[in-house]
């Protein structure tokens, strides 16, 4: 019986599981996945009580279309950054220090997955 392949949203889903527990185990709390508005969503939002860790996680299951990382273009780093600005106005925080991550998991059928962090990304 041959294995089902996994739907994107499943990859991607799975993608912030991994990148979640990587971020606790780094020390970090999670404030929130998933958060959206009108404008889109925010994947990840982590704290080390200091600094808000605003964290893009592309995830891909090969590397037909370069690393994952590679899709997190200026475009989109420009929104999730407006994004950002949105999740601290609704959470009433006028301001705060932030920074912004990106998580890049490679799960290629037969082999390990590859995380690779970036801090600071943008």
């Amino acid at each position: 019986m041959a294995l089902r392949r996994p739907s994107p949203r499943e990859l991607g889903r799975w993608g912030e599981r991994m990148a979640a527990a990587h971020l606790r185990g780094l020390g970090l709390s999670v404030l929130g996945r998933n958060w959206s508005c009108r404008e889109g969503e925010l994947d990840l939002l982590a704290t080390d009580g200091r600094i808000v860790v605003v964290c893009e996680v592309k995830t891909r299951s090969g590397r037909g279309f370069g690393p994952p990382e590679a899709s997190v273009t200026w475009t989109k780093s420009r929104r999730i950054r407006r994004l950002a600005r949105l999740w601290l106005r609704a959470q009433g925080l006028g301001w705060c220090r932030l920074r912004f991550d990106v998580i890049s998991i490679e799960s290629a059928r037969g082999t390990r997955p590859r995380l690779r962090h970036i801090e600071g990304a943008f």
